[in-house]
């Protein structure tokens, strides 16, 4: 019989695991970089790999060729750190690893994530060093070490017979440094398309060690590699620090420059009997231990000035300056990230220009398309997460939109709203503007994402209305928007009042539009009757292109040829405030849309465009809204007949468009009321 521990233990993959744990003599490493030289990456060049190993997408938006790289939704981790909407700035931070993995010059700078708070920015590092971590464990990330071995005899490493290199240098670095070019042509080391360069020397504790090894063995280098050299697989490890390292600023008393470089063991100095000894120091610093990796800054130029001059020799030179040792080779991507505020106070200190010049700025803002927002809330807020909590349709979105609106500039012209221009953004289509609009809009923006409302605030807000009394199991659209409301009224970021009193403004403007949504969506779920409306737009399409050909219809009772249908076209155009001079232009505009996309090998369907089809319902609705009077809704008794109608529109909220059962009635009531004061055309 199978024990539990038997169970267990059936489940590890041990293939894996001994390629994990390969060990093996510095020849047998030289012939598995002769096959494989990529095992011999530097640090930039394995994590633009990584990031690229995801693929790449490429698209059009605004006419500009734009590039999505799918790492970035977090495949490791189910989407745990997914990021949305920041396509053109996740961009530039790959073209900038890439320009560093080429050699050409990024790779000696510090990449500075800057933008407002919960802004992706940590979110980005996270997940760089994550997914390095695993590229590591992967066949194609392999990258390798070694260690010391059969030193006992040698007494260089105490009681041990082993040493460890405390940095996981390349093996390579072992070949001296004025044979390595040669060394590297001879064997024929590298391909076409991966050249192996080993820059870099020892770090002090392996210089030691080998330069003691070589006077004991009279200068045979063969000898000291083959009898005290054993190369294994380095697999990076943030938990471990192995590879990846973190430093974030804190107490001054209570920090200094040895945690990123290293300290003195001052247990093995009466072991060695010196401080001075690179065998009596411990390589443990930050700086140390992310060689061959990562390293992230977590708020960075909030870091002491003294640490500050270890960064300016660690991005240019690659080298850092343990205590008491000359300058130390390292390998790694040094990535920090930082808020505005602290970005202005490097700017204006003028001993700061040695950081300056050696940081690449990259801008991490708040998202300005409402649809990618809206991604953020459904990932917190998913079915999953909120236990039986239901989340009426468009609470999200509205929250989105608003929050969307306050990242926006005042439109400089083009006579538009706010809700306009976050519309366009989004890639709505509204009459009378076009991609090159979108386009000139972004263009006249300063500051454009950098101000505004956290996804944080928003997350917290929804939060206070899931677990409110009297929700009810549910929340809905103005549940959230009054949280907003209350949650302005005590927001610490808020600047000044004028501000405040924007943003309370465009909940307003944001509740309006919410009116108009809803109000669509119970039309729509009255007149939702698909086949009714395709026959209506197939009617409407007959008509207008007889009417601007100069043709006639066919009429399909009679048989006869009839002139278009003008008043059938005007009831559909009114709907969506097409005037008596401007339909002509709108009936080319559909027609052209139609031949557009039979180019394009595409389909027209009465909802490929959605101003016909906002038309297409309202007229599909006001002929069908005499058989339900809306002044029941709100009435205290219904008839029968009446209820049963009712219900049916509630089933379809339910089924269509995502209501639980409360949520419709509500929902249903709050319209009800709306078209009681009038505010829809009867």
């Amino acid at each position: 019989m199978t024990t539990m521990v038997e169970r267990i233990a059936s489940l590890q993959d041990y293939d894996k695991y001994r390629d994990l744990h390969w060990e093996g003599t510095f020849e047998e490493y030289l012939d598995l970089v002769r096959q494989r030289p990529e095992v011999t990456r530097n640090a930039f060049q394995r994590l633009y790999d990584m990031v690229v190993s995801y693929g790449e997408e490429e698209y059009i938006d605004n006419k500009k060729r734009l590039i999505r790289y799918p790492f970035f939704k977090d495949p490791l981790d189910e989407g745990k750190d997914a990021i949305f909407g920041l396509d053109i700035p996740l961009m530039r931070l790959v073209h900038v690893l890439r320009a560093a993995a080429q050699g050409y010059g990024p790779e000696k700078r510090i990449i500075l994530l800057h933008g407002p708070v919960g802004s992706s920015k940590s979110t980005i590092a996270r997940l760089l060093k994550k997914g390095i971590e695993h590229y590591s464990r992967t066949p194609e990330g392999a990258l390798y070490t070694y260690e010391w071995i059969n030193l006992k005899e040698t007494g260089l490493a105490g009681e041990d017979d082993e040493f460890p290199c405390p940095m996981h240098d390349e093996p390579l670095r072992l070949i001296p440094l004025e044979w390595r070019e040669k060394a590297i042509a001879d064997l024929k080391l590298g391909s076409d398309r991966h050249r192996v360069r080993i820059k870099g020397d020892l770090n002090p504790a392996c210089r030691f060690i080998f330069r003691e090894l070589m006077d004991r063995y009279d200068g045979n280098w063969a000898k000291v590699v083959a009898n005290h050299v054993r190369v294994k697989r380095l697999i990076l490890s943030e938990q471990d620090r192995i590879g990846i390292g973190t430093f974030q600023p804190k107490d001054e008393k209570n920090q200094d420059s040895t945690e990123l470089t290293g300290d003195i063991n001052y247990r093995k100095i009466a072991e060695y009997g010196s401080d001075s000894d690179p065998r009596a120091f411990n390589f443990d610093g930050e700086f140390n231990v992310a060689n061959r990796g990562i390293i992230e800054f977590v708020e960075v130029l909030k870091l002491d000035v003294a640490f500050l001059y270890d960064l300016l020799g660690a991005t240019q030179e690659h080298k850092v300056k343990p205590k008491k040792f000359a300058q130390t080779d390292i390998d790694e991507v040094i990535i920090g990230h930082t808020n505005e505020a602290e970005y202005r106070k490097l700017l204006s200190n003028e001993f700061m220009e040695a950081l300056r010049d050696r940081t690449i700025k990259i801008d991490i803002p708040y998202i300005t398309k409402v649809s990618e927002e809206i991604k953020i809330y459904q990932k917190e807020f998913s079915s999953e997460r909120l236990r039986g909590k239901h989340v009426a349709p468009h609470t999200l979105e509205v929250a989105s939109m608003w929050a969307v609106m306050t990242r926006l500039e005042e439109p400089k012209k083009h006579q538009l709203s706010m809700l306009q221009k976050a519309k366009l953004y989004d890639g709505k289509i509204l009459p009378g503007y076009t991609q090159d609009n979108v386009k000139e809009l972004r263009k006249e923006t300063q500051r454009e994402g950098l101000d505004g409302i956290s996804p944080r605030f928003v997350q917290d807000k929804i939060s206070n209305a899931l677990v409110r009394d009297g929700t009810e199991g549910y929340i809905n659209p103005f549940m959230v928007l009054n949280e907003l409301e209350k949650g302005l009224q005590h927001h610490s970021l808020i600047a000044n009042e004028e501000q405040r009193r924007k943003y309370n403004e465009l909940i307003g403007v944001v509740k309006a539009e919410y009116d108009e949504i809803v109000k669509n969506e119970v039309q729509r779920a009255i007149s939702a009757d698909e086949e009714a409306i395709a026959r209506l737009c197939a009617n409407y399409i007959d008509n207008i292109r007889a009417y601007l050909m100069k043709q006639k219809v066919k009429n399909p009772y009679t048989g006869k040829d009839e002139e278009p249908d003008e008043r059938l076209m005007r009831s559909i155009e009114d709907k969506i405030d097409i005037s008596d001079a401007r339909k002509d232009d709108f009936r080319r505009e559909i027609l052209n849309f139609i031949g557009h996309l039979a180019l394009e090998g595409k389909k027209f369907t009465y909802d490929t465009n959605d101003r016909l089809r906002r038309a297409l319902e309202m007229k599909l609705f006001e002929d069908q809204k005499d058989s339900i009077k809306l002044s029941s809704f709100v009435a205290n008794v219904i008839d029968k007949e009446t209820q049963d109608k009712i219900d049916v529109i509630k089933n379809r909220l339910i089924k269509y468009y995502g209501y639980n059962e409360a949520s419709a009635t509500d929902v249903l009531s709050y319209v009800a009321s709306i078209f009681a004061r009038g505010d829809v055309k009867e």
